[in-house]
């Protein structure tokens, strides 16, 4: 069975992590394969691989949220501390994004996106046995930098491999699968958690992401749209200043910003909230909460197919609003009516970023830059919010408890609505933008 099993890897290895430019040359535009379309077998493959690629990265990423207050009182350290768990993750990642980017322009999606998984599952593992707060720190920022791979070469190579009347409901899938993995490992981590403690928690969770890297390599369809670029740092820099003097992306990028600032507090803060009087739920019965997250993986794709139809202009400004619904509702001193706030807004944060991010995706396909970076770009701003996010509903939890924390989240929920109703105003890329020389 071991003897199968490596077989398996290896070959996958030697075949979906070999540049894709090398497997799949093509020379005659007129031989070019046409883009999968929903339906079609290429699709679905591409769906599921990058589905479970989707799970795996968030699993990963968010599985010690439910693991804060147990984290806070085994290492003696704050609340605002404790998220530093999350916060140097999110951040590695975010800082990592670009070179990555550059790294997939000249390797090809599908190597980085591999090794990218495979490093983060075994990186998982690494931390269940950390001997200390600080080395735990060290190790999840080294699976911050790992998971960099991912999530900005995903968009990329669906922009490429996916025909732009499916690429919506392509990327809504893939956020969908940051859904349910959130939710997977922020419950898989609070059950194990109250069985043998945070290291069983986290061990779980590396299993599972680990089952899914191997999974989604062997799935995904070669990128027979990539055409590799030779690193040549002025280039790079010339198209990364076309993105960041470019409108358009830089509102997109302040919305995912504030969107996942919005996210990362709320959940965090919530941690603590549910833990303490009156509720004094277990970390298990905390994580039980994250069951909501399957309807930002529903909301992610229907956002997705809507925007398609009708257009990301108007159905933005109408996802933030349905989160600041959710936000409203967690006040609410009910259990049951915070529950359903939580739901809302998740459904209003998934579907949000799902119809940022493949606008980024389109709009940054259109500039001199490549898509790579523009999705980059909006990824390191989206982790940089995570980062801020998390960290401030620590300190404003310590220093008012919930009021401070939707405070907090009300504030930046209220500045996205504000730059996605300018989004609406602001003009379509039809051209590519020059490159200065």
């Amino acid at each position: 069975m071991l003897s199968v099993h490596r077989f398996n890897v290896n070959h996958a290895l030697d075949t979906s992590l070999t540049p894709s430019y090398r497997r799949s040359p093509v020379t005659d535009p007129s031989a070019t394969p046409a883009r999968h379309r929903s339906g079609e077998p290429g699709f679905r493959r591409a769906a599921v691989a990058l589905f479970a690629a989707g799970l795996a990265t968030f699993a990963l990423l968010f599985s010690p949220q439910a693991l804060l207050p147990l984290l806070s009182e085994q290492f003696a350290v704050t609340p605002a501390a404790a998220a530093l768990v999350l916060a140097v993750t999110t951040a590695a990642l975010g800082l990592s994004l670009v070179p990555a980017g550059w790294v997939a322009d000249t390797y090809g999606r599908t190597r980085v996106m591999g090794w990218s998984l495979l490093l983060s599952a075994l990186l998982g593992l690494a931390c269940a046995a950390a001997p200390s707060f600080e080395l735990l720190l060290v190790l999840r920022a080294l699976q911050g930098i790992a998971l960099a791979g991912l999530p900005a070469v995903a968009m990329a190579y669906l922009a490429e491999e996916i025909h732009g009347s499916s690429l919506g409901l392509s990327i809504g899938l893939y956020i969908g699968g940051n859904a349910i993995g959130g939710m997977l490992g922020r419950l898989l981590s609070g059950v194990f958690a109250d069985v043998g403690g945070w290291r069983l928690a986290l061990a779980a969770v590396g299993g599972l992401a680990l089952l899914c890297a191997l999974t989604s390599i062997k799935l995904l369809p070669a990128s027979v749209h990539f055409h590799p670029r030779p690193f040549q740092p002025g280039r790079l820099v010339r198209g990364m200043r076309v993105h960041l003097t470019e409108p358009g992306l830089l509102r997109l990028d302040a919305v995912g910003a504030l969107l996942m600032a919005t996210f990362a507090a709320v959940y965090n803060g919530l941690t603590f909230r549910l833990e303490e009087a009156p509720y004094g739920l277990s970390h298990a019965a905390v994580a039980a909460i994250f069951l909501v997250y399957p309807i930002g993986s529903f909301s992610s794709a229907w956002a997705g197919r809507l925007a398609d139809r009708v257009g990301r202009r108007p159905v933005l400004p109408l996802a933030i609003a349905l989160a600041g619904i959710g936000l409203a509702l967690t006040g609410a001193h009910s259990l049951p009516l915070i529950v359903l706030g939580v739901a809302t807004l998740t459904a209003g944060f998934f579907a949000g970023h799902s119809v940022a991010s493949s606008w980024v995706g389109r709009r940054g396909s259109s500039g001199a830059g490549s898509a790579a970076q523009a999705s980059a770009l909006y990824l390191f701003a989206y982790y940089f919010g995570s980062s801020a996010g998390g960290i401030a509903a620590g300190a404003a939890w310590s220093g008012g408890h919930w009021t401070a924390v939707m405070t907090v989240g009300g504030v930046l929920l209220t500045g996205a609505l504000l730059l996605s109703l300018r989004l609406r105003r602001t003009p379509p890329l039809a051209a590519p933008v020059p490159v200065a020389a």
